[in-house]
């Protein structure tokens, strides 16, 4: 007697159970769905509650082409990725945040998983680092330990189910934002003093300006032993050579000014060799005086042992 086996299923077994918990969502939604063969894509078909509607009610617009009314694809590639590199009780809420943000943007014309659509916009917004709810719902870079750069399109931060839709590493993504803020934005220059000591201060028309230090020697020239950078605000640089002994009472000058302002960083930083390094400065009240405790990192500290001579 020949008995009839079901095939056991090819796909991993792990598409299996993040399907499981998209159908759950698309149902909790009010969506009926279809998962394309290969897996790539979930059509959503329908909202009787109306969570489809877009604004005034009326329905809104679908990415694609080809599709009947009330249809949207929701691309899973990038999904896919994100949950391989997360933990699976972290599944349930990152799905829930992918099919809720495909819902809530169906109306866009911009799809950010199509890179050929998302490529001409991509931005970096540079933020602290505690002002970021959470690291990995952004895509970005650190520039240090203090300060990161967040990849944008538009006004909005990049999510890692999006940029894993691409068919490029996250770092080359970065790049090619970089290569956009270079190529459209221009930095204006303005020469201003802090208690006497000279500085430049170099404002841009987006939250990237630290970016701009990659190319700073396009805005004004760049001794060997780098600059002090001190970031006021997202938009802003404020820069003071490091070519002398005087580079101590600069120190000084722009971190008390950095402390008044209370925006993006109240710290004293050195950029050198593409790199952005702290040069922690405390502001101590002690017997009812204020003085400046600084400790250098050592390559800095060999730079002013030498600058001192």
């Amino acid at each position: 007697m020949n008995l009839f086996r079901r095939e056991p299923s090819r796909r991993p077994v792990e598409d299996v159970d993040l399907d499981s918990l998209l159908a759950l969502v698309a149902e909790s939604l009010g969506f009926s769905f279809e998962f394309a063969q290969d897996g790539s894509s979930v059509t959503l078909t329908g909202a009787p509650d109306g969570s489809a509607d877009g604004p005034g009610g009326g329905p809104r617009s679908r990415r694609g082409e080809g599709l009947g009314d009330g249809e949207m694809v929701v691309r899973l590639t990038g999904l896919r990725r994100e949950a391989g590199r997360r933990a699976r009780e972290d599944w349930p809420m990152l799905v829930s945040e992918h099919l809720g943000h495909a819902v809530a943007t169906a109306g866009d014309r911009l799809d950010v998983c199509d890179l050929k659509q998302a490529r001409p916009l991509l931005r970096l917004r540079v933020e602290a680092v505690d002002e970021v709810p959470d690291l990995t719902r952004v895509v970005g870079r650190h520039l240090n330990a203090d300060v990161v750069e967040l990849l944008t399109v538009g006004s909005r931060a990049v999510r890692p189910e999006e940029a894993g839709c691409w068919p490029v590493p996250t770092g080359r993504a970065i790049e090619l934002a970089v290569a956009n803020v270079r190529e459209r934005e221009r930095l204006s220059s303005e020469s201003i003093e802090l208690t006497g000591t000279p500085v430049t201060r170099l404002t841009a028309p987006s939250p990237s300006a630290a970016t701009h230090l990659r190319w700073l020697g396009d805005y004004l020239p760049v001794p060997a032993d780098g600059v002090l950078v001190v970031l006021p605000d997202p938009y802003t640089l404020l820069l003071h050579p490091v070519d002398g002994i005087g580079v101590v009472r600069a120190i000084e000058r722009l971190r008390v000014h950095a402390a008044r302002t209370d925006g993006l960083s109240p710290q004293v930083y050195w950029w050198h060799d593409e790199r952005l390094t702290l040069i922690r400065a405390d502001i101590v009240a002690q017997g009812g005086q204020t003085r400046l405790v600084v400790a250098p990192p050592p390559d800095f500290a060999r730079v002013l042992a030498r600058l001192a001579v």
